[in-house]
């Protein structure tokens, strides 16, 4: 018999910042053991501090969290990265995924992919055609990845100054997994019929 799920999705909060820096902690040295370059520019101490609570007063930061309060897993949403996406992209179409990342402990809960797919949600909701990302160029495992779950490679910019620029992206709406979405904490407010709702924080600005 299959256990219940117990984690479930929230706005990010700003006693969550601690959290928040030890997931890229742990992401950077999982990364190093892949052999891959990715993040090997460490974002520590206050600069760090200062971008994650940025995206926390802007309501663009979600937590997942386990039992006992524990954070999981990450992902933000932010605008339009102009080193990559141009205006006949239509940028006003997607969503942008950033800052997506799980905790080594939950390894095989699917979480990155759930997470996905309730930022699919979102984006259908909002009336938008795709999901974005963009990833560091030559991670081509993280490639894959996205690629299993539906992403679509559109192109690879390459400006001098950044080292990520595969750009891909997934229909708004489309699902990995449809039979295990995540729950989101229930003081949020609920939008949609009840066949296919997606509860969402209020993003503020």
């Amino acid at each position: 018999m299959k256990s219940a799920r117990t984690e479930y999705l929230r706005p990010a909060a700003a006693e969550d910042v601690p959290a928040l820096l030890e997931l890229r902690a742990e992401a950077e040295r999982w990364l190093r053991t892949k052999g891959t370059d990715q993040w090997s520019d460490a974002e520590t101490g206050e600069r760090a501090i200062a971008k994650w609570r940025a995206s926390i007063d802007e309501g663009r930061a979600w937590v997942v969290v386990g039992e006992g309060g524990k954070v999981l897993a990450t992902v933000s949403r932010g605008p339009v990265d102009r080193d990559f996406w141009t205006d006949t992209d239509r940028p006003e179409s997607a969503l942008y995924l950033y800052k997506l990342m799980v905790a080594r402990e939950a390894s095989g809960r699917h979480l990155g992919t759930r997470v996905i797919d309730w930022m699919s949600r979102l984006a259908e909701l909002e009336g938008r055609t795709w999901v974005r990302i963009d990833t560091w160029r030559t991670n081509t495992g993280l490639h894959a990845y996205y690629e299993r779950l539906g992403f679509k490679h559109v192109r690879t910019e390459a400006p001098s100054h950044r080292r990520s620029g595969w750009l891909a992206q997934r229909p708004a709406g489309e699902l990995a997994m449809p039979h295990d979405l995540l729950s989101v904490c229930p003081a949020q407010r609920q939008y949609g019929d009840a066949a296919a709702r997606v509860e969402l924080p209020v993003q503020k600005g």
